[in-house]
Parts: C-alpha cells; structure tokens; sequence
C-alpha cells in the first residue's frame, strides 16, 4: 500500500497518520499544530487549513509577548488574562507557552457561560437474597461537573468548551463544589468585566418610566409636571406644587377638614369661600319691649 503524501507541508504520511480533509490528506504532525478549539476538519479544504496555520505561526508571536496579571483555575484548564493587551488564552498546559494558546482579544467576547451538571444515580436497597429493590420513594446520590463555555467572535472557532473540576465532585457538600462555583464566577468577571457592558441591574426600569431609563426623585422646591392617561402620580416632595390634573388620571386625597369640588377639564380649580350665616329677623316691641318675629307683638298685640 503506497504511502499518502501530505497536502500541507508535502512530507510523507505514515501508517495511521492520516488526518482526511475535504478535498485532501493531511499529516499527523500539522493537524497538532491546528488550534485544539478548531472543529469540523473534515469538511475543511487544504487552502482553509493553510491559512490556519499560518495564522498558529502569527499567533506564537502574540504568545511571545502575552503577560498575563490575572489568572483563574486549578488542577485543570486555566483562563489567562493580559489586561494591557486585552487578551485572554486558555490551557492546561504547566508549560503553557510551548501550547502555543491561542491568544484571544477580550472585545471578541460574546459571552461567557458556567454550566454546572447534575448527575443523578438512584440508591437501591440489598435485599438478604442478594437482590436490589428501590425505596419508595426513590433515593438518588448525586454528583456534580462544572463546565465553562466561552462564545467569541473568530473566523477560525465560535466556542471554547472545557471542564472546571479534574474529577466528578461526589455531592454539593464537598468543599469543592463551591471552590469550583467561585472559581467559573471569576473567570465570567475576568472576561466579561472589560467589554464595557451594563453593570448589575442596568436597564432596569424604575417606578414607570420607558424600560431601561432610570426615574429621577424630585428634589424639594421642584415643580412636578402633569402625567399622562394611565401614569400612577408619585407623592410629592415637601414644598413642591401640583399642576393641574388631566382627565383619568387618580387624583390625590385631600387635607383633612377640607372640601373639594370637582374641576372641568382645562379649568383650574377654586378654593370654595367660607358661607356667611343667614340673616335674622327679630325685632322689639316698642309699648312692652317683648322680642318678637312677626309682624304683631305676641305678648300685647302691638304692630311692629
């Protein structure tokens, strides 16, 4: 069987060291220096896979000069983070600069994701035969995998994919289960933390202003303007005036003592002028002095 000859550097493919392209073969020896975040080989063309690696040659220039200040991890992969390049690399690697990690800008970032997997094994019961019989109702051990997954934006790869804890943690009780929960947070601030996004709670709405704007409290001696149909009116501040209501919308109680009258629409409403008392129509008898209210005097008869 004749040996294979490789369509990338041109050397001779051994037994088993054929890695099968789309529309060629390549060698053992240039598909490891393909970044291990490159999917689909298969269906990519020899010209694809030239280009490739000229930009892994490209890239171990930025290795070169990549010092990373903060990095996140332990026992496994680890993100590295050059915070005046504004780059990132992942490895789990000792001796990471021989990987040659594919340096990554921070701005390529399109999110960062910590997925945490739950296994589930049921707990059976020995029976004295020698068989298993569930409980009722069913008991399981569980056992858990933190997993980080980092979307960015790259012609060569969308998705970098890997494990957090080395080995399965037994149960959430394991000290390790929040070490590892830590960790994959750090790891979402170190990448997320420079892509200039809305901190926590941004683009909430406050009260019932226009989702993602924030309402401002009115300050004392402010004049608070009229709201449209449908608004709720916040309580005013102390030394604020109140402008005229619009039609439907909830008009605030009054003082207590006080009387209001319903306003017109478009018209500014009146204080009500206090009611004088009713004039009174006694009169004194000038023959017997006796106090009197019709016309003749009710104790000697005498007109008014």
């Amino acid at each position: 069987m004749a040996k294979k000859d490789c369509d990338i550097c041109g050397g001779k493919i051994g037994l088993l060291g054929n890695r099968k392209l789309d529309d060629g073969n390549c060698c053992k020896d240039c598909a490891n220096k393909l970044s291990p975040w490159m999917t689909g080989r298969r269906r990519t063309t020899v010209e694809d896979i030239k280009q490739h690696l000229a930009y892994r040659e490209e890239n171990k220039r930025k290795v070169a000069q990549f010092n990373p200040t903060s990095i996140a991890g332990e026992n496994s992969w680890k993100v590295y983070v050059d915070p005046g390049m504004g780059a990132f690399a992942v490895s789990r690697s000792s001796n990471w600069r021989n990987e040659n990690p594919d340096i990554i800008q921070l701005t390529q970032v399109i999110s960062c994701e910590i997925e945490r997997e739950e296994h589930q094994k049921e707990v059976y019961q020995q029976m004295a035969d020698g068989t298993k019989k569930s409980y009722f109702p069913a008991r399981y051990d569980y056992s858990y995998d933190f997993k980080v997954n980092i979307h960015v934006n790259s012609p060569w790869f969308n998705e970098i994919e890997f494990q957090l804890n080395p080995t399965t943690i037994p149960d959430r009780y394991d000290p390790r289960f929040r070490q590892y929960e830590a960790i994959g947070d750090q790891i979402r601030s170190m990448l997320l933390s420079g892509k200039g996004g809305m901190g926590m709670g941004a683009g909430v709405a406050v009260g019932m202003g226009m989702p993602g704007q924030f309402q401002q409290p009115m300050q004392q001696g402010q004049f608070q303007q009229p709201m449209q149909q449908g608004q709720f009116q916040q309580p005013m501040q102390q030394g604020q005036f109140q402008q005229p209501m619009q039609q439907g919308q909830f008009q605030q109680p009054t003082q207590q003592g006080q009387f209001q009258q319903p306003t017109q629409q478009g018209f500014q409403q009146q204080p009500m002028q206090q009611q004088a008392p009713a004039p009174t129509d006694n009169w004194f008898c000038q023959s017997c002095g006796a106090q009197n209210t019709g016309k003749f005097c009710q104790s000697c008869g005498a007109g008014r």
